[in-house]
């Protein structure tokens, strides 16, 4: 009796969530440049403070802020290739967005400083982004190792 596989069969766990979130990087990173999706659009400034376009009316976003999600979308399923690479990009993206918490925190949202630019929003979104990647970097990281090594025995 033949199976067929699916793209995800022979993928860990880890491996099928980095999958994910890279996808919804590059979702966030393009809807960054809709207009509706994107309100203010006619205000997207390239980088800084000034730019008032919000995504869903919510997240203070600019060229460079939607550049690189697209950027971090490309390198999660880049990276979800292989189960450490995954883990690294979960865990590694996770740390990487509680130092944007932490300077969303620091400096003032009116400043040059503020080259991201970043928002009361979004420092609460890069807080639960930095967390969740991270927990679930860890949670399922030692899943790809465990099942790695039970199909060897």
């Amino acid at each position: 009796m033949s199976r067929t596989s699916s793209p995800t069969t022979n993928r860990s766990p880890v491996q099928v969530i980095a999958m994910v979130v890279g996808v919804v990087f590059l979702l966030v990173g393009i809807g960054g440049f809709i207009p509706g999706v994107t309100t203010n659009y006619d205000q997207l400034s390239f980088a800084g403070h000034h730019s008032s376009a919000l995504l869903l009316g919510l997240f203070a976003v600019s060229i460079l802020h939607n550049l690189v999600h697209l950027l971090f979308g490309v390198a999660g399923l880049a990276m979800a290739r292989t189960a450490r690479g995954a883990r690294t990009f979960l865990i590694g993206g996770g740390v990487i967005y509680l130092v944007l918490w932490l300077y969303g925190l620091v400096i003032d949202h009116d400043s040059a400083a503020n080259f991201v630019p970043v928002n009361t929003a979004d420092n609460w979104l890069h807080l639960v982004l930095g967390i969740g990647m991270i927990g679930l970097g860890v949670a399922t990281g030692g899943l790809a190792a465990t099942r790695h090594t039970s199909r060897g025995a």
